[in-house]
C-alpha cells in the first residue's frame, strides 16, 4: 500500500496503522498454515512408517542411585541389582618384590587391566602404611572384637598390622638404625617428655600395665612414631624381681597365658608388634613360649626380643611359626649417665656400619631421652638413617 506524501499528517498516520494491522494478520494466518502443514506431514509419515513411541530414560531416584542410603533411612533392606565390586588398591597392577643383599625390599609395579570394568571402590585403609592424618585411628579391618578388647588380626586381603602401622622409610641402601624407647605409660611426666622430645624416627614401646595408654598412643602416632606393646614376662629372679600380675608365666598353662596376652593386647591399637619386658625364664621355656609365638604369627605382629637373655628361644620359635622377629643389639641405658648412653649409641653405630643395620633399646628415663635426641640430631650428617623397628626385623614373608 503506497503512502501519499502530500496527504495531511493525520491521514498518513491512519494509513500506517492500517498497514501494520494488515501485516500482523497476514503473519498470523501464515503461521497457522505452516503449523497445519507440519502436522499433516507428520501424520502422513506415521501412517507410512509406524514406529512405536518410547519413553526416554528418566533420572534415577535416590533409592536407585544409592540403595544403601535408602535402606538406612527407611529401615527396610534394599538390594542393589548390580552392585559395584570393591577393588583393592593394587588390583590394577602386577607387583614384584625383590629383596636386595642389603635387606631392602624393592617393588616393581607393572600396570594391567582391572578385573572388572567401570568405576572401582578402593579401600584406602587397606594400603600399606598409614596416612599420617589418620595415624591415630586404627584400620577397622585389622581388628576383632573379643571380651579382652579389640585385638589385632590379619586383614581379609592379607594386610598385617605390622605393615599397616610401620613407619615409612626412604628405602635407600645405607646404614640403618632402629632405636626403641620402652616403659611409656608408667609415668605421666616421663611419657609426655618422651613423646615431646624424641624425634618421630624413634619407636616407642608402651607398657601393657601403664595408664591412659590409648590417649598416649594417639598422641605418639600423630607425632609420627611407630609403636610396640611391651608385655611383661617372668624373669629368672622372680619373685624378687616381680613384673606384676599381668606377666606371662611358666607355671601358667597356655590358656591362661594367652588370655593374659590378649588382655594386654586389648589395651591399645595401632602397634606393629610385641616386645618383652624382663622375661628371661619365660623366653627360655619352649612349652610356655610356643603358644604365644603361634598367636603373634596368626595376628600378623612382629616380636622384638630386648636381647637381655642369652637363653632366649624367641628367634628359634619365631622362625618356626613365621613370626617377624628381631633382636636388640645394644641396651643403651644399662647405666644412667649421659656419657655412657652416648658411648652405647656409638657402639650401636659401629655395629650398624659393619652389618648394615642395628637395633638399640632404652627406657624412658630423662637421661636416655635427652641423650638419644641429641645423638639422632647429629647422626643424619654421618649418613645414618634412623628407621622404625619394623623395617629391620627378619620377616619370613620377604626372606
Amino acid at each position: 500500500m503506497a503512502t501519499d506524501l502530500n496527504a495531511p499528517l493525520g491521514q498518513n498516520r491512519k494509513e500506517r496503522r492500517a498497514h501494520k494491522r494488515d501485516l500482523r494478520r497476514l503473519l498470523r494466518y501464515s503461521g497457522l498454515s505452516l503449523a497445519a502443514v507440519a502436522i499433516m506431514g507428520l501424520s502422513a509419515w506415521s501412517a507410512l512408517f509406524p514406529v512405536p513411541l518410547t519413553r526416554s530414560p528418566a533420572a534415577p531416584t535416590v533409592a536407585e542411585a544409592n540403595p544403601v542410603a535408602e535402606a538406612s533411612s527407611s529401615g527396610a533392606p534394599v538390594t542393589s541389582p548390580s552392585p559395584l565390586k570393591r577393588s583393592g588398591a593394587l588390583s590394577g597392577a602386577d607387583v614384584e618384590e625383590v629383596l636386595t643383599d642389603h635387606g631392602a625390599t624393592v617393588r616393581k609395579y607393572t600396570p594391567r587391566p582391572r578385573e572388572t570394568g567401570g568405576p572401582a571402590f578402593i579401600d584406602v585403609g587397606s594400603t600399606r602404611g598409614q596416612d599420617p592424618r589418620m595415624a591415630a585411628l586404627p584400620n577397622e579391618s585389622l581388628l576383632e572384637d573379643r571380651p579382652e578388647g579389640r585385638l589385632p588380626i590379619i586383614g581379609p586381603d592379607g594386610l598385617r598390622p605390622m605393615e599397616q602401622y610401620a613407619r615409612p622409610w626412604s628405602g635407600a641402601r645405607g646404614t640403618r638404625i632402629a632405636i626403641v624407647v620402652g616403659g611409656l605409660g608408667l609415668s605421666q611426666t616421663g611419657t609426655q617428655r618422651a613423646i615431646r622430645d624424641l624425634p618421630p624416627e624413634v619407636t616407642l614401646a608402651f607398657a601393657a600395665a601403664g595408664n591412659s595408654l590409648q590417649r598416649w598412643m594417639q598422641e605418639a602416632r600423630r607425632d609420627g612414631h611407630e609403636i610396640l606393646l611391651q608385655v611383661p614376662m617372668e624373669p629368672f629372679d622372680a619373685p624378687d624381681n616381680d613384673p606384676g600380675p599381668p606377666a606371662l608365666r611358666v607355671s601358667a598353662d597356655a590358656r591362661e597365658n594367652l588370655a593374659q596376652l590378649h588382655r594386654s593386647m586389648g589395651q591399645i591399637t595401632n602397634y606393629t608388634g610385641v616386645m618383652n619386658y624382663l622375661g628371661g625364664r619365660f623366653l627360655s621355656n619352649s612349652d610356655a613360649l610356643e603358644p604365644v609365638m603361634r598367636d603373634l604369627g596368626k595376628r600378623g605382629l612382629l616380636f622384638l626380643d630386648d636381647g637381655t637373655s642369652a637363653q632366649s628361644l624367641s628367634g628359634t620359635l619365631a622362625g618356626a611359626f613365621d613370626v617377624p622377629h628381631g633382636f636388640a643389639d645394644v641396651v643403651l641405658d644399662s647405666e644412667l649417665s649421659r656419657s655412657t648412653i652416648l658411648r652405647r649409641l656409638d657402639d650401636l653405630e659401629r655395629i650398624a656400619r659393619k652389618g648394615g643395620t642395628a637395633i638399640g633399646v632404652a627406657s624412658a628415663f630423662d637421661e636416655s631421652v635427652t641423650s638419644i635426641a641429641e645423638w639422632i640430631e647429629e647422626a643424619g650428617g654421618r649418613g645414618i638413617e634412623v628407621v622404625g623397628v619394623a623395617a629391620l626385623v627378619k620377616d619370613p614373608k620377604h626372606n
